[in-house]
């Protein structure tokens, strides 16, 4: 496969604004940039090898494992809970049973533990591993603070109020600003399903539930044609756990067109298409898209921004947690 790293000099340019933007928003939360330069000076290059390697056979892992640091740090912050098996934690529940991509993170740590044993966090292995996968779909790199710690409780019950498809935008907003999130933030991170995919249970209420708004049934905010493409994707009776692109047309590369389809009728969950109906939201899009008239935003770019702010949620460092010999256990 190609270079890991994109290297034209436009990309070059905002990769070295990335890093210095990472830097300085981490400054006093305890993670910083090279934080096993001398501990574990091969930890990143592990990870990230590791990741490639499961990629080229399941390239499913790549919206798996940003869904499951987004899931991670939405509860308790960002401390690795999410891996902890047990008959009631985290990873027990609807949201996170199927992820894709734990295998990723044993292996990793399996490798870790070997070079460098008791020294890696199991939180830091999700986020370095969570920005390898954005990077090989075409996304860009960002540089990743590390330093966190793995936290010692994990519970199901908790997962209750991560954002959902159900939301209404005064709702995601609010979730988000709960986790120091602001609304650029909220649309930045959520254009992440521009590689991620659902399953029809969660939307397909908007394909049949309004025969008394439209002729055909369907949530009226969608494209006509989209909801017939999706009604065929699926049925009223079929299987309410096929996965569909959330990202028509692009579900494989990390870019804008999770926003075009947006402006164009084509979200597929009701929270995403919010996005662009609700006014104070749908200037983001637009920005993203590089409306006339609007001062636009580099996507990728600001993407990097956002997940070194949310990586940082309620981080555990210091003498907070410990380090996990396995990720799926406390020690």
């Amino acid at each position: 496969m190609g270079s890991f790293f994109i290297h034209t000099p436009t990309l070059l340019f905002l990769f070295l604004i990335a890093m210095a933007a990472a830097a300085a928003l981490v400054q006093g939360q305890g993670t910083r940039v090279g934080f096993y330069s001398s501990t574990c000076p091969q930890a990143e290059s592990i990870v990230q090898k590791t990741v490639i390697s499961h990629f080229q056979s399941n390239p499913a892992i790549a919206p798996g494992l940003l869904r499951m640091h987004f899931h991670d740090c939405f509860v308790r912050g960002c401390d690795a809970s999410i891996l902890i098996n047990g008959s009631s934690t985290e990873k027990t529940t609807g949201p996170n049973r199927l992820i894709n991509g734990y295998d990723v993170i044993d292996d990793a740590k399996t490798q870790l533990e070997a070079a460098c044993p008791g020294v890696v966090s199991c939180a830091d292995i999700l986020a370095l591993a969570t920005r390898d996968s954005v990077v090989l779909t075409k996304g860009l790199t960002w540089i990743v603070p590390t330093g966190r710690r793995d936290g010692l409780v994990s519970l199901a019950s908790e997962v209750n109020n991560l954002p959902g498809p159900l939301d209404s935008i005064d709702v995601q907003k609010q979730k988000f600003a709960d986790k120091g999130l602001n609304d650029q933030d909220l649309v930045t991170l959520v254009g992440g399903h521009t590689i991620g995919t659902s399953a029809c249970r969660f939307f397909s209420y908007r394909l049949y539930n309004f025969s008394n708004t439209t002729a055909n049934g369907a949530d009226p905010s969608m494209d006509a044609s989209f909801v017939t493409q999706l009604q065929a994707l699926c049925p009223a009776d079929g299987d309410a756990s096929r996965r569909i692109a959330l990202d028509t047309g692009s579900q494989n590369t990390f870019d804008t067109s999770f926003f075009t389809n947006l402006m164009n009728g084509r979200g597929v969950l009701e929270s995403d298409q919010k996005l662009w109906t609700d006014a104070s939201t749908k200037t983001f899009v637009q920005r993203f898209l590089g409306v006339r008239g609007l001062l636009g935003l580099n996507f990728n770019l600001e993407f990097g921004r956002s997940m070194v702010k949310m990586s940082n949620i309620g981080v555990k460092t210091g003498t907070d947690g410990e380090i996990r010999r396995v990720c799926t256990a406390i020690n």
